[in-house]
Order: structure tokens, then sequence, then C-alpha cells
């Protein structure tokens, strides 16, 4: 092989991986973009679910008066467990009531007491849309009008700032997955206006050779769809493993999560890789295509 032939082929080779890392480098930039818009997008259709976890774990004690057996404290809970608002409940005799005071104040605060001060009580869980505060207040008042409950007790700091915080937060995710689309949009544009406009002097060759506009735009169209396809694949697959550590790590919290929605947001975002490469792609390579000869060098 002449040093002409060896010159070429190193030559190719350079340009080749020049090619390859121009490439990786794309890819790489639009998947890490469409993993943030995946990551936003699971939190924002997930909020719901996680919103009524918290809602749901916020409990309501019913306590009786001290006279109040427990025989007919469980005729009151089966009257409540049929009631739409519950979603669990529970009897807490006077002994267990204790065993829980213990573990707060210590062994030894009974003994200033001749007998167990401590009432039979009621642990109320209630579905998520009844911790609103008018309906939790209208429950309240409706389970204190049954003349065995002494009181009813809750977090009402507690639920007030969770309402309040979820109201919040779902408009800042709103807000936020907005702007995060208008910005994906704009960095995958310019990476792939980076790209293309490299390519600038062979779309002009091919037009002064009499090559159509499809027949140019073609290969840059495919490109962009499997650059699309491949890093919209990529940031689900990153995904995946952003899931698959909150399972392993919070199995509770994974419970709660849609399933289906989480699928959703995988297909999701490999469309949307798609839809933004292609978009991108025909918006730069029109203007390429147009350029005079004057254009491309600047």
């Amino acid at each position: 092989m002449n040093l002409g032939a060896k010159m070429k082929k190193k030559e190719q080779k350079i340009i080749f991986r020049r090619l390859v890392q121009s490439y990786l480098s794309s890819v790489i930039s639009i998947t890490l973009v469409l993993f943030l818009a995946g990551l936003t997008a699971l939190l924002a259709v997930n909020a719901g679910s996680v919103s009524d976890y918290f809602r749901e774990n916020i409990k309501l004690s019913l306590l009786f008066e001290e006279s109040t057996t427990e025989e007919h404290a469980q005729v009151i809970l089966n009257e409540i467990e049929t009631q739409q608002y519950c979603k669990s409940v529970s009897l807490i005799s006077k002994e267990q009531g204790a065993k829980e005071m213990e573990e707060i104040l210590g062994r030894d605060f009974l003994e200033v007491f001749d007998i167990n001060p401590i009432p039979v009580s009621i642990d109320l869980f209630l579905k998520a849309h009844y911790l609103l505060d008018d309906s939790l207040l209208a429950i309240t008042n409706e389970l204190l009008l049954k003349p065995e409950v002494k009181e009813v007790v809750y977090q009402e700091s507690l639920v007030k700032t969770i309402n309040e915080n979820m109201e919040k937060a779902g408009a800042v995710v709103l807000i936020f997955i907005t702007l995060l689309l208008f910005i994906s949009f704009a960095l995958i544009n310019n990476t792939v206006r980076i790209n293309l406009h490299s390519k600038r002097f062979s779309i002009y060759t091919m037009k002064l050779v009499g090559a159509k506009r499809s027949f140019i735009r073609k290969p840059f169209l495919i490109k962009g769809l499997l650059q699309g396809l491949i890093s919209g694949s990529v940031a689900a697959f990153l995904l995946s493993g952003v899931i698959y550590l909150l399972k392993r790590d919070l199995p509770e919290l994974f419970e709660i999560l849609n399933k289906n929605l989480i699928a959703m947001v995988y297909g999701g975002i490999i469309v949307l890789g798609i839809l933004l490469c292609l978009i991108s792609t025909i918006f730069i390579i029109n203007r390429l295509v147009s350029m005079s000869e004057d254009d491309i060098y600047y």
C-alpha cells in the first residue's frame, strides 16, 4: 500500500471517528434532556397518588368517655366502618392505649394513678378526598354527636399544611413542566442545529448536482428519527433504573404509584424524543437547503 492510500485511509478513519463522536454527543445531550423531562412527568402524573398517600395516613382519634366499654365502642366502630368516608378503622383498648403512652412518656407514668386513665379509643383513617377542610369538619361534627364520643383529635395543622402545599405543588409542577418542555425543545433544537450545520457544504454540493429537496432531506430525517428513538429509549431505560431504586429502597411509596401512567410516561418520552428531533431536523434542514452560496460561510 502506497503512502497516498495510507494517508487517505487514515483520513477516512479520522472523519469516521469524528462523525461517531458528534453523533454520540448529540444522543447523550438529547437523552439527558429527555431523562429530566421524564422525571418531571413521573412526578406530575403521580402527584395525585402521592397526595392521597399522605392524606390517607393522617389519623383521627376518637376518644370515648371513661365509662364506655370496649363492646359499646365496637358497635360504634362497626357503624363508622360502613360510612363512605372510612378507609380503615381500628379499636384501641385501654391496655393498648396505656402501652402506647408508655412508649411516649415512660413506663412509670401510670404510677401516679390508682386506675388506668387511658380511655377506649378508635383510630380512624379517612379516604383522601374527605381530608379537605369542609369535609373533615362535617365528619368531626357528625362523630361528636355520638354521646359516647368525648373528643375527636387529629393534627389540624398537618392537614392544613398538606392541603395548602399540595395545591401549590400542583401549580409549580405545571409551570415547571411547561418551562421544561420549552427548554427541552430549545436544547434539542440547538443540538440538532449544530450537528446539521456542519453538513451545510455537503447539502450545498448536492443542490449543485441537481438533487431534489426531498432527496436531500430524506437521509437527515431518517437520522433524526433514529436519533430521537435511541435517545428516548435510553432515557426510558434510565427512568426504569430510578423506578427500580424506588421499589428497592421505598417499597411503600412505590406501591402507591400508578403503574399504567408510568408505562405511558416511558412511551411518551420515546415519542417526544422522536417528534422533537424530527421537528428540529425539518426546520433546520429546510433552512440549510434554502441557503445561498454566500450564506453557507456564515
